[in-house]
Order: structure tokens, then sequence, then C-alpha cells
């Protein structure tokens, strides 16, 4: 294994270990705040696969992210399935559903792309609040906290909640990591920076793309499916505008093109929220200054800035 790779997964390796002690010595509200941030954190991971290494802007991954956690729900809530079947049925879903959008919004690029991905999440927020009898819209679904074991374990307390976000973000993170350095992780690269140029190599674009898009819809239908069964709740919400918004800003913040910026942007988002809500109503405004001085001083990210300052190793 070369120097470089050696940091590379000393680096992950020591951040999954970090995180997995950070559950004995944490109290238990941040251990609870750091289990819902690995989750979001895995929705960004996807984003990034889409837009940090492909460079597809897509505004529709909460049409993913809700087909993820509504695949999961109802099929537990209104069919009686097991947690852990509905589970890959929400992850499938999210696949599904990026496939479906892939095959005709990828047919434009840019901002058309960007426009048309919004459309679809629009549509498919509507139609869960069309069909509220069975979706039950803004009102949401509890999940019944019997209906969330998953292998024998309790997913409903704290300790086993932990441990099953951990777990999955940790897959999605080598996973990630693995593919990001892999000859398709490379070509998806080329995709971003000269889609002409990768075509005159004898890539094809359109299959690359979707390919990305779908693995991106994967992590999405992952991450919505694990926030229900871990938190007990599938609503509207989930699927709204906001939604495709907040992955965004994780991976602007903690670095786009980059294996940890989502998981580093979620955790800042997450906490400057929170503590910006402790001070005043205007917390929204705090963000906004947040970003901005983030565009201004490292437009890159927080990584992508560290990247450009010597850590080149870092994928």
């Amino acid at each position: 294994m070369s120097g470089t790779a050696t940091k590379v997964w000393a680096l992950h390796l020591g951040v999954l270990a970090a995180l997995l002690a950070a559950q004995a010595v944490l109290p238990a509200y941040h251990a609870g705040n750091l289990a819902r941030i690995m989750v979001l954190a895995v929705y960004a991971m996807g984003f990034n696969i889409a837009f940090g290494y492909t460079g597809l802007l897509s505004l529709g991954h909460a049409l993913f992210f809700g087909a993820g956690l509504y695949g999961m729900g109802m099929l537990v809530a209104l069919a009686g399935w097991g947690a852990g079947a509905a589970l890959v049925a929400g992850i499938a879903a999210g696949g599904a559903m990026a496939l479906a959008v892939g095959l005709l919004a990828l047919r434009t690029a840019g901002v058309s792309f960007m426009i048309v991905t919004l459309m679809f999440a629009q549509a498919g927020y509507l139609t869960i609040l069309y069909y509220t009898p069975y979706t039950r819209g803004e009102e949401g679904i509890v999940i019944d906290r019997a209906a969330r074991v998953l292998l024998g374990f309790d997913l409903s307390q704290d300790t086993i909640r932990y441990c099953a976000a951990f777990a999955l973000f940790a897959v999605a993170l080598l996973a990630k990591l693995v593919l990001v350095r892999s000859s398709f992780g490379r070509v998806m690269v080329a995709m971003r920076e000269n889609e002409e140029r990768s075509r005159m190599l004898g890539y094809d674009p359109f299959r690359i793309k979707l390919a990305a898009l779908v693995v991106s819809g994967l992590y999405a239908g992952a991450a919505g499916a694990a926030y229900g069964l871990l938190f007990g709740y599938v609503g509207a919400s989930f699927a709204s505008i906001q939604y495709s918004i907040l992955p965004l800003l994780y991976v602007l913040l903690g670095g786009a093109g980059t294996v940890l910026g989502p998981f580093l942007g979620a955790a800042l988002m997450f906490y400057l929220i929170d503590l910006a809500g402790g001070i005043t109503t205007a917390h929204l405004l705090v963000v906004g200054v947040a970003l901005l001085v983030l565009v201004l001083f490292a437009p890159k990210g927080i990584l992508g800035a560290l990247r450009d300052r010597g850590l080149k190793w870092l994928p």
C-alpha cells in the first residue's frame, strides 16, 4: 500500500474509531444528535456523489430521501412488514426513483437539469399530500416501537440506535471511499471536469451520469428508510424542497468532492442551527451569514480549502 493510501485509510478509519468511542463518553443529548447527524450525512454523501464528483446539481434529492422514508414506513405501518425487509425495500425505492428521474432528467443539463429535478421532487411532495388518507400527509406516520426491531435489536433504545446509525454511516463511508478511488470514480470526476473530452475518450456520459445518480439515490433511500426506523416518524415535510436544499448546504460547507465533507458539513450545520436557535428566533439569519463568510473565504468548503492548501492526498 502506498504512503498516500495509508494516510487516506488511516484518516477515515480514525474518524470511524472516534465516532464509535464517542457514544461511550458523550451525554445522551449529544449522542442522540450525533446519531441523527450520521444518518443525514449518509444522505449528503449520496448527494455529493451526484454533485461533488459527477457535477450533477440536483434539487430533487428530497424525492429519493422521501421514497426511502415512505417506502419503508408504509410497508411497516400499512402492510405489516418487518423492519429488515422494509429497510431493504426503502433503499430499493430510493434507487428506483433515481433511475426513473434520471432517465428523463439527464436528457437536460445545467440549469434545466436543476429545474427538472426540482419539479419531480415537488410532484412527489404534492403526491404525498394528495394521498393523505394513506400517507397521513403533514401529520405523518408514527412507527410503533414494536415494529422498530431489527435482527432482535430494539432500535428505539438510545445505545442501539446510535450503533445502528454508526453501522450505516461506516458502511456508506467506506463504500464511498472505495467508489471514488476506483476507475469508475475517476470517470465520474472526468464527467464533471470535461464531459466532451470524456466522450471523445469513448465513455458514454448518459450511462455514467445515470449510474452515479442511481448510486446517489440508493444512499438517499438508505438514509430515508433508516431515519424513519431509528426515529420512529415518517412525514411529508421530509420530502419538501427544504430537504433538497439541506444536503447541498452540508456539501458546500464541508467540501464538495471530498469523502468526509458531507459529514463535517452536516455536523457543523446541525450544531450551528441548534446553538443559534437557543439565542435568537432569527437563527436562519445566523446560518446565512456563516454560509456567506464561507463562500467568501473558502468557496470549496472546509476540506476543499485544506486540500488546496497542502492536503493534496485528501480524497
